[in-house]
């Protein structure tokens, strides 16, 4: 279980806030999400400092060596900001594959330079289909002697043109492993994909015969736990998200006459904010609790929190898609220009909907979860 006082967990919370007040206005979101790399060194390096790049790597590799309950927390901020940076990718995905591998020699190699945010890793897992599930690996390895080579592609990897490694799921005789690759490594290639969410960067990798260093012997195992830490995460961004849009709708609702009034004195703007704020409070409660049932089944929990997580990524999606949508019916006019930030926090919403599995598919999960 957590470590941490709920005093702590407030105090990690408030840190992020400030640093996302300070560092990541929405004037840096566009300026930002305008360049190539999709992501501002300088707060790359604040996020170091706080220690959130090894927020939940192992001390033992220079990390804070924390847990779901407190990278929830985190992520409710950086979503709620709509930082775009690698740390979904390399501080979350990446370092919970590797922890769940526990390839002593890699992590050892590894981990305490992503800690340190000297490394940016990411994750190659799904193939064309995008379906994030054992079926979906695409990429395939070949023994060439005492070496390893790599075939196929990977689509939708996460902050691939900013990553100094590239952890790859690939298909052998014997099953998935995982596979370290350097990024830049001779027969990787790296096609930057569009995206709806301009903050958000996705690539294609193609490898054709790419030398590679296996990573433990889990396999898929180690990949379906990585996820789980990253949907609880991703889950965060979005109750953030959700909630730092509702809170713009309801101000703006205070502010904006017509017919002599404030709207959000109106009785159906009431009705609608009131049912956004369900849809706020629910999602909050949802990621906060898959984030608790993960943590307690990492201290070796008879309650499995298969259950509690995917009901966090569809109930998350659904209700930041939902919040922003109406948010932007809720403003009218105004947030269907350019200049309004209602459309980057949709853009956001939409995008994250489908990142590492649609509702559909994690709201499946949760029902062969519960036995139905």
């Amino acid at each position: 279980m957590s470590q941490t006082t709920l005093e702590e967990r407030n105090a990690i919370q408030a840190s992020v806030r400030s640093l996302m007040d300070d560092r990541n206005t929405e004037a840096d979101v566009r300026r930002v999400m305008e360049t190539t790399e999709g992501h501002d060194p300088a707060v790359w390096a604040q996020l170091v400092e706080l220690g959130l790049t090894g927020l939940v790597i192992a001390p033992e590799f220079g990390g804070a060596g924390l847990g779901p309950v407190e990278l929830e927390l985190v992520m409710e901020e950086t979503g709620a900001a709509l930082l775009a940076s690698p740390l979904l990718s390399s501080s979350v995905l990446a370092a919970g594959l590797l922890a769940a591998a526990n390839d002593a020699a890699v992590n050892k190699r590894l981990l305490p330079a992503m800690a340190a945010g000297k490394t940016i890793a990411t994750v190659a897992m799904t193939g064309d289909a995008g379906t994030w599930t054992a079926d979906g690996v695409a990429v395939s390895a070949r023994a060439d002697g005492d070496k390893w080579l790599l075939d196929g592609r990977a689509n939708y990897v996460t902050h691939a043109q900013l990553a100094d490694v590239l952890l790859v799921l690939a298909r052998t005789p014997a099953g998935i492993r995982i596979f370290e690759v350097a990024a830049k490594a001779a027969g990787v290639a790296i096609s930057p994909l569009p995206t709806f969410d301009r903050t958000l960067r996705l690539a294609r990798i193609d490898f054709a015969g790419v030398a590679a260093t296996p990573v433990g012997t889990a396999g898929w195992p180690a990949a379906e736990a990585a996820l789980q830490l990253v949907l609880v995460a991703l889950a965060g961004e979005q109750a953030g998200g959700a909630r730092r849009m509702f809170e713009k709708t309801v101000d703006y609702a205070k502010t904006r006459i017509q017919f002599g009034r404030a709207i959000g004195s109106f009785q159906a703007i009431k009705h609608m904010a009131a049912d956004l704020l369900i849809e706020v409070e629910s999602a909050t409660s949802a990621a906060r609790a898959a984030a608790t049932a993960l943590d307690a089944a990492g201290e070796g929990s008879n309650e499995p929190a298969d259950a509690a997580v995917h009901l966090a990524a569809f109930a998350c999606a659904d209700a930041y898609t939902t919040v922003t949508a109406t948010a932007v019916q809720m403003h009218g006019g105004i947030a269907f220009t350019w200049e309004h930030p209602a459309h980057l926090y949709l853009r956001r919403a939409r995008a994250q909907a489908q990142l590492f599995g649609a509702p559909a598919y994690h709201r499946e999960r949760f029902l062969t979860a519960l036995g139905a």
